[in-house]
Formats: C-alpha cells, sequence, structure tokens
C-alpha cells in the first residue's frame, strides 16, 4: 500500500510540474495590450514583441493571429525525415522571431487577414521551392519537402568577386556559396545583407547555415528590399504597393506573384516562357495558399501569377558574339 502510495504521489508531481511547465509556456506567448497612438492623424499601434515599433502596420492582425505552430508543420511537413539535409534546424519559432523584425514594416500586415497570409504564402512559395529536395513520387508529393536544406550541399567554388574588394572584400578562408531560406550567394550579397542586419555575415558567412532566425531574416531582408533604387521589393510588388510605370506595362510586368519572380531570379526564371523552375516555384505558392485556408483560387490570373513573358528588370549581360 506503501508503494502505492508512494507511486501516485510521483505521478501527482509530475503531472504538476508539467502544468508549471506549459503555464510560463503559455505565458511567455501571451502579448500585451496593444498600444493605440495617433500620429499626423494617422492611427498607429505596438503590439508587444512581436510588432513592437509604432507602426500602422501593427495595428493589423500580426502572423500569429493567423499562422501557427501546427499550420507550419503542415506546411513543411517532411522538412525534418532523415533523409533531409537539415533536420532539427527550421522551425517556427525561429520564422516568427525573424518575422517580428519586419512586420512594423509591412511584412505579413499589410492590407486584410487574405492579403496577409497571401503575402506570407508567397514568401513560402519561394523558400519552399529552392530549399526543396522534393521529387515527383516522393513521400507527400514534392511540395511538402520544403526547407529540406539550410545550405548548398556540393558547392564548386567560394562566390568571392573580386570586383568588390572594396566595399565587400572577401575574409581569407570564407566561402560564400549559397546558404538560407532565399539562398544567398556572392561576397556582396553577404556584405550587403550583414550591413542592413548589423550581422558580420562578410566575416562570417556561416552563420546563416548555424542560425536558422538569422537565415530567415536574411530571407526576409531580401524579399522587403528592392535590388536596385527605381525598382520594387518582392512585398511591394506583391501587395501592390508598386505602380507600374508605361515601360513596366510595355515588359508585361505586373502587380502581383509573376512579377516577385522577376524582381529575385531575373531571366534565370522569367521570360523563357512556361519553364519548369518558374512553375516549381508557383505550385508551391500554390500549395501553401491550399494548406493555409485561403485557396489557390486566390493566386490571381495566368498574366499575374507568371513571369514567362516579362522582360527582366536587370537582364543578364548577354555572351558577346564570336568574331
Amino acid at each position: 500500500m506503501g508503494i502505492l502510495k508512494m507511486r501516485i504521489l510521483v505521478l501527482l508531481l509530475i503531472v504538476l510540474m508539467v502544468s508549471i511547465v506549459n503555464g510560463d509556456e503559455n505565458e511567455s506567448f501571451k502579448k500585451k495590450p496593444t498600444i493605440v497612438k495617433t500620429v499626423k492623424g494617422v492611427k498607429m499601434c505596438v503590439k508587444d514583441w512581436e510588432c513592437n515599433k509604432l507602426s500602422r502596420f501593427c495595428c493589423n492582425l500580426t502572423i500569429t493571429d493567423y499562422l501557427d505552430t501546427y499550420q507550419f508543420e503542415l506546411l513543411f511537413a517532411k522538412r525534418n525525415t532523415p533523409v533531409a539535409h537539415a533536420v532539427d534546424f527550421w522551425d517556427y519559432d525561429s520564422f516568427i522571431k525573424a518575422a517580428a523584425l519586419f512586420q512594423p514594416l509591412g511584412f505579413g500586415t499589410t492590407g486584410g487577414k487574405k492579403m496577409q497570409m497571401k503575402e506570407v504564402a508567397a514568401f513560402f512559395g519561394h523558400v519552399g521551392s529552392k530549399t526543396s529536395c522534393g521529387y515527383g513520387v516522393a513521400t507527400g508529393g514534392p511540395f511538402a519537402w520544403g526547407l529540406c536544406y539550410n545550405k548548398e550541399m556540393s558547392p564548386s567554388k567560394d562566390y568571392c568577386d573580386d570586383y568588390f574588394k572594396l566595399t565587400y572584400p572577401c575574409t581569407p578562408g570564407a566561402r560564400y556559396y549559397g546558404r538560407g531560406a532565399l539562398p544567398i550567394y556572392w561576397n556582396y550579397n553577404y556584405g550587403a545583407i550583414g550591413e542592413a542586419l548589423k550581422l558580420n555575415l562578410l566575416d562570417h558567412p556561416e552563420y546563416i547555415e548555424q542560425n536558422a532566425t538569422m537565415a530567415f531574416q536574411a530571407a526576409i531582408w531580401r524579399w522587403m528590399n528592392s535590388v536596385k533604387k527605381g525598382q520594387p521589393s518582392a512585398h511591394d510588388a506583391f501587395v501592390g504597393n508598386w505602380k507600374p510605370t508605361k515601360n513596366d506595362t510595355l515588359s508585361k510586368r505586373l502587380p502581383g506573384f509573376g512579377t516577385t519572380m522577376n524582381i529575385l531570379y531575373g531571366d534565370s526564371v522569367c521570360g523563357q516562357g512556361d519553364v519548369d523552375d518558374m512553375n516549381n516555384i508557383i505550385s508551391h505558392y500554390q500549395y501553401y495558399l491550399d494548406l493555409m485556408g485561403v485557396g489557390r483560387e486566390e493566386a490571381g490570373p495566368h498574366e499575374v501569377l507568371t513571369c514567362g513573358d516579362q522582360k527582366a528588370f536587370n537582364p543578364t549581360a548577354a555572351p558577346a558574339a564570336a568574331s
């Protein structure tokens, strides 16, 4: 009888400890009341840790209001399978911590709930396609394998461009091969992103493959910033902040998902007609729209969704004709 009582007491203590731990976790994720101010006639808000700078975007829903851990696990269901190449690296918390830096700027917080969810799905569409190890007959389907990688597996070179030796000089021993959720290549890209995020990526590009929050931050920074002055960011092109010029219209560049591919990849994906690389990115986006409950029918018409007929914003130099 004494042994039975002891076992019951131990079980009760375990239950109590679990309750305390879960209670602490729940408390840490509770948000403080929204702070609301009017600045020059514009309603501005601060929402605790997730949208912690006074911004009109922080008055809207934040990402945790419509995307939870369960949904993230559903979107990237196969990323931690034994055959994946970045097991236990990517997770929901790292994404949310990274996104918190950009939500006051409108990432996932622009417009109404549908637009907010569409933007996160669009961002994930790029991320999933660029980090996937899925294929046609893969278990769970080819789109369930996003975030399978966090770095280039067999880099063929160091990606050091001495043209930028004055601004972003290569650090001896550093290798600037593809890393991250939207893979970063070349010393000048590591340097520019590192400056923006106040991370020493030029000396330590390996940070991106060692820290998932940094990797997501770098990817969202790319999404939120334009490649060149006077050109839109992928964010602005997607949410409708960008107004095309006459030249853009003639080049068939329209606000929407298609133009995000043009901004991020140029003519390596766009302006080539109905190619597999483009369709793979689109298919990931549609897959995530479905899983998030928005539905692929909200992706838009063909001319908005694709970039096969678009001229690149920044065409690659044509090879010189043979003499």
